[in-house]
């Protein structure tokens, strides 16, 4: 069954060099590799390294709001899908479970990578963060130089308030310390939606409160609605986040 491993963050933020250290010193050498990117990423050295690695192919897309890319996966495989990092995280999130079921492949983790740099500078962006965050395995931090300690320590904070599972992990010269850690697709993710998703195939949600008693109704045993996904009637998200096209337009 192919494997894989969905990854957020802004542009420049370092997530293919990320993906390059995973690849080399978390998975074997003869292991087929998948790095699906968007067209919108401007070539970087890791990509380069990554596309010089025997039985590793990249693959650049376009995608849209409606639909990602329609593309066959390596069967023994891994595959790296880079979000596009130009584009509303949440919506590719929410295709991303029937984009996995069509090709009969599984998701292994999401990772977030954070700029601090960027985040510090970009304060209105925190609800951005939050929401990647909220679906997200596992954390790095990178960019950590020039940014107040501070900063750094209230970021952490909040989702140590909140209890967040996912795994954080500040980014240091020399790589990642256990790459094995980082690849376990074992769940650490707030969000239960790719958890369930499987399991609520063919079973029809009633929205409408038409029905008298229904707050009577005892708990049928599925999970929440995923708030990030739910829409208004007008087609607009109930948990709307700032556009983050305005913010990394150009980079």
């Amino acid at each position: 069954m192919p494997s894989v491993y969905f990854i957020l963050g802004t542009p420049g933020s370092g997530r293919r060099e990320i993906v390059r250290d995973l690849v080399e010193n978390g998975l074997a050498p003869g292991d087929p590799v998948l790095v699906l990117l968007s067209e919108h990423e401007v070539p970087d050295a890791a990509e380069e390294k990554l596309a010089r690695r025997p039985k590793t192919t990249l693959v650049r897309a376009k995608w849209s709001l409606t639909e990602l890319p329609a593309i066959d996966l390596p069967a023994e495989g891994v595959t790296f899908f880079f979000a596009d990092a130009f584009a509303d995280p949440i919506t590719q999130l929410e295709l991303l479970q029937p984009w996995l079921l069509a090709r009969g492949a599984e998701l292994a983790r999401i990772f977030m990578v954070v700029d601090c740099q960027f985040a510090e500078k970009h304060a209105i962006l925190r609800a951005w963060y939050v929401a990647c965050i909220h679906f997200s395995d596992v954390v790095f931090l990178t960019k950590r130089a020039g940014v107040d300690n501070k900063w750094i320590s209230d970021f952490l904070g909040h989702y140590e308030t909140e209890c967040f599972p996912s795994l954080f992990i500040q980014m240091k010269k020399g790589g990642i310390a256990n790459p094995a850690l980082v690849l376990e697709p074992q769940p650490r993710r707030f969000s239960q939606y790719f958890d369930e998703a499987v399991d609520l195939s063919g079973v029809e949600i009633e929205t409408d409160d038409e029905e008298e008693g229904d707050e009577d109704d005892e708990d049928d045993g599925l999970p929440a609605p995923e708030l990030y996904f739910e829409r208004l009637r007008s087609g607009r998200r109930v948990k709307e986040l700032p556009d983050i096209a305005k913010y990394v337009k150009g980079m």
